[in-house]
């Protein structure tokens, strides 16, 4: 496995009345992240937060690229950005032990934190489609160009890991400086991942290597 230090390029936040960063997502132009009561939107540009929508948010959040999904204990929302109106509700697979939240492949993703699993579920149902194992905790899940990488955040420990999306197989791995543990997690789509930081109340970015 590939081993190097993650290259932390800039860091938002605290942000006023968000404690905590639980999960991550970006809709193309601004970054959503879930801070246990609210989501909560800012520009990456300024770092300015621009909205925010009242709902459970304890864990992993995700677009669609028209809705936002949203983990609330033991259950997934689907959220209309626009309105803050919750759409529909599916079962989480890990029944409140879930962290991180991804879509791609017109499915969701969800990390299981303890479990250190990612499930592949239907985004209509809940229903697990395939279960990936890791050899680490899942915090944050993303993909981006094929590939799949999560968080890890254990003890004192953080991590951004490139897993095999096949076998879990370890691929890739950057090394948080010590003391940053890895919340959410959400790719730009190109060269830069958002990291949740956590009860820091920060989102990092990290540097994606090519």
């Amino acid at each position: 496995m590939k081993k190097s230090q993650a290259e932390i390029i800039r860091e938002y936040g605290p942000f006023p009345g968000a404690a905590s960063v639980n999960g991550v997502t970006f809709d193309g132009q601004h970054v959503w992240f879930a801070s246990g009561d609210k989501l909560n939107a800012f520009d990456p540009a300024s770092g300015e937060t621009v909205r925010s929508i009242d709902v459970a948010s304890h864990a992993g959040t995700a677009f669609d690229g028209e809705h936002l999904f949203q983990i609330a204990e033991d259950r997934i929302h689907k959220i209309d950005p626009k309105t803050g109106t919750i759409l529909a509700t599916i079962p989480a697979p890990g029944n409140g032990g879930d962290s991180g939240l991804a879509w791609a492949e017109g499915t969701l993703w969800v990390g299981e934190y303890r479990g250190r699993k990612i499930h592949q579920i239907d985004p209509d149902t809940g229903k697990i489609l395939r279960t990936i194992e890791s050899n680490r905790v899942v915090t944050g899940v993303t993909w981006v160009d094929g590939e799949l990488w999560h968080g890890v955040w254990e003890g004192d420990e953080g991590e951004v890991r490139r897993i095999d999306p096949q076998t879990g197989e370890p691929l890739e791995m950057l090394e948080m400086p010590p003391g940053l543990g890895v919340s959410g997690l959400e790719s730009d789509g190109a060269d830069q991942f958002f990291c949740g930081g956590g009860s820091s109340g920060n989102v990092r970015v990290v540097r994606r290597p090519r």
